[in-house]
Order: structure tokens, then sequence, then C-alpha cells
């Protein structure tokens, strides 16, 4: 069983920047590629970002150039840093795995492979 804590979300204007930290344990978490979730009132819950056991990367398109996602295997923790944040970005963060691209594409999977979820982390970009 996995257990997952994710921290470092808040309030912040439009156009700031937060960072995101999610810390993973119960599991050999540097074998998974790992991803970052939201969930906006209202609205199911969407793929962010993902990085794989090596480190490579994969965005959905509204926030690539402005989020990074990051990973400390020895810390077990994935990291998001969050910039030019916009209003409707407002969401609760979590994270989880996913399956890492097939070999020899950049065919990643979107869907979350843990079957539970942290508690996440809220984050509030006011206008």
């Amino acid at each position: 069983q996995v257990q997952l804590v994710e921290s470092g979300g808040g309030l912040v204007q439009a156009g700031g920047s937060l960072r995101l930290s999610c810390a993973a344990s119960g599991r050999t978490f540097s074998r998974d590629a790992m991803a970052w979730f939201r969930q906006a009132p209202g609205k199911e819950r969407e793929f962010v970002a993902a990085i794989s056991r090596t480190g490579s990367t994969y965005y959905t398109d509204s926030v690539k150039g402005r989020f990074t996602i990051s990973r400390d295997n020895a810390k077990n923790t994935v990291y998001l840093e969050m910039n030019s944040l916009k209003p409707e970005e407002t969401a609760v963060y979590y994270c989880n795995a996913v399956r890492p691209p097939l070999l020899g594409t950049l065919n990643w999977g979107t869907t979350p492979l843990y079957d539970c979820w942290g508690q996440g982390t809220q984050v509030t970009v006011s206008s």
C-alpha cells in the first residue's frame, strides 16, 4: 500500500508561483513514473504533468512552459514548480503514478495507477 502526502499549496495572485511537493512511502517509489493531477470544484480530476523514473517529463498542453515537474528518488518525493498561475488553475492538486511512455514512443499514460490518493493540497489563484 502506498501513502502519498501532498503539500505546498496556498493562496497566490494570478501570475504568481508555487512549488508543490508529494512524499511517497510504502512502495518502491523510484521504479514508478509519477504524476500530478488536479481537481477543480465541480470538475473531474485531470492530468497535469508526469516524470519517469529516469527524469523524462510530459505535460498537458495548458501548462507547458509554465510548470516543471521534478523528483528526488532519494527522498521519495516529486515536485511541481508552477509559475504564471491562472485563476482557472485553482484546484486541489494530487500526485499519483502513471504508466511511463511505451518503449520507443512518447505515448505516456495519464490514468492514475495507484488505487489510493493523498489528501491533496489546495491551490487558490486569485484574479
